[in-house]
């Protein structure tokens, strides 16, 4: 498998791209989009789940439906921050096989776990933390093809990466309904269960919502093997990418991260269940879906954008719309469980949602030039040797710091939803966590005007 480690990888060069780097940066992608959109999808699988679940006889209290919501997300991005570091220690093509392959485990242990109404509430936990090895491939992706492309254009190739792998949210949210409707698998799925709410009743094949992907990671899994590179010159040890804790900037990344992805897909794990307690008389299947579909389709815009108009200026205009977009969903709920106008309600996610997705792709944007500049490889004046090294140290760093980042935004799937359940446990309502991420949004417009965006800011990107 020698042809498949390239020894010589220079994107910044414009000659070696136009005749060799281009087309193996492009299949790479192209190979690492259909992985990650799986990921996407088997870890976000009980947003969807946990709704039917009541209806088909299981005894799970509100908190307990929400702690499988969250749980997912507490452990991928946990796993996530061992994941960044992997691509330069075993190559992106070993691990994005490894990755990928490893969905294979929550996937088939939801489909049999969920045909059992006395299945144990624990074994239901532990699956719920095994989807997190979706959560986690996220972080090696986009590390990994963080090194293919070259600064102008990586923007637009991690917008296309992030945004096209998170629709594999929405595109769950939407086909898992339609798949457990019906005995997709034959005799080979299993039994039906019967679904129940007053007095209508129904089959469901909610094993479909694990087993549905099964054919796919299987397909995945042998396409990154036989299609995917590993890049020689990427490869580095922990300890040489453990410089970024040390850096600045890439804590402050974290944060802003923290309040675009974080919130895409803290939203994606919540809002089924936040609309089945606040608008009961809605099917949240039937809507669930679109606001991360629209967060995922917009994010490789906001990647463009960013490329375009400069990854801070997007991001401090982008986060002061989510800020507004949140004051608009609590103009919209429910008061004390009456009125309340779901439309709107939806539309102020929806927009929401697609804030989340340009600030996606502007942030991630950001942190390449970061480290480039701090690295002095946009300063024409060094030599070349001295530049050749500093592009590569600033590449490891980036990639180091793009994967570390998602893995902290990515608490987000565990702290939102849980903290619309323990706001509508303590006091009603989930008024108190939606202000809290109003005064979140805030510190973040702060930090990206003070840092990034002003004039003479520290480092302008």
């Amino acid at each position: 498998m020698a042809t498949r480690v390239l020894t010589e990888w220079k994107p910044e060069d414009q000659t070696f791209w136009d005749s060799t780097g281009k087309a193996i940066a492009t299949r790479n992608l192209w190979i690492s989009i259909p992985a990650l959109f799986l990921a996407f999808a088997v870890w976000m699988v009980w947003s969807v789940v946990v709704v039917n679940l009541p209806n088909l006889g299981f005894p799970y209290s509100t908190n307990q439906l929400f702690w499988l919501a969250a749980l997912p997300g507490l452990s991928g991005a946990t796993l996530r921050i061992f994941y960044s570091f992997m691509v330069p220690i075993f190559g992106g093509r070993l691990w994005t096989t490894i990755s990928t392959a490893s969905l294979l485990l929550p996937a088939v242990g939801i489909g049999f776990a969920v045909q059992n109404s006395a299945t144990p509430y624990g074994v239901m936990l532990v699956l719920a933390l095994l989807c997190g090895f979706g959560g986690g491939n996220f972080a090696s992706s986009m590390s990994n093809i963080s090194f293919f492309f070259p600064k102008a254009q990586k923007g637009t190739a991690l917008g296309l990466n992030a945004g096209l792998g998170n629709l594999g949210v929405s595109a769950m949210q939407f086909l898992v309904p339609v798949v457990i409707a019906a005995g997709v698998f034959g005799a080979l799925g299993g039994e039906p269960q019967t679904w129940v709410k007053g007095e209508a009743t129904r089959q469901l094949w909610l094993q479909n919502a694990g087993f549905i992907w099964v054919p796919a990671i299987v397909l995945a899994t042998i396409a990154a093997w036989f299609g995917m590179h590993d890049i020689a010159s990427a490869k580095s040890s922990f300890k040489e990418q453990s410089v970024i804790f040390r850096r600045k900037h890439n804590w402050l990344m974290c944060w802003l991260y923290l309040g675009t992805f974080g919130s895409f897909i803290g939203y994606s794990a919540g809002l089924p269940l936040l609309i089945k307690g606040q608008f009961p008389a809605i099917d949240p299947t039937k809507y669930a879906f679109l606001g991360p579909l629209v967060g995922a389709l917009i994010r490789p815009v906001g990647g463009w954008l960013a490329d375009k108009l400069g990854g801070a200026r997007v991001t401090f205009w982008n986060f002061i719309v989510m800020a507004a977009a949140v004051f608009g969903v609590l103009a919209f709920l429910p008061e004390g469980g009456v009125g309340g106008n779901f439309w709107g309600f939806l539309a102020m996610f929806i927009i929401l949602f697609a804030t989340t997705g340009v600030g996606n792709g502007s942030t991630f944007r950001m942190i390449p030039i970061i480290f480039l500049t701090q690295h002095g490889c946009l300063d024409a004046d060094e030599g070349d040797v001295r530049q050749a090294q500093a592009l590569k140290d600033a590449a490891k760093e980036s990639a180091a710091v793009l994967g570390f980042s998602s893995a902290f935004a990515a608490y987000g799937a565990f702290f939102i939803p849980k903290g619309f359940g323990t706001s509508i446990t303590l006091t009603g309502g989930p008024e108190a966590a939606l202000y809290g991420f109003i005064v979140f949004y805030l510190s973040c417009i702060v930090m990206t005007w003070w840092y990034y965006s002003r004039r003479n800011a520290e480092m302008p990107c």
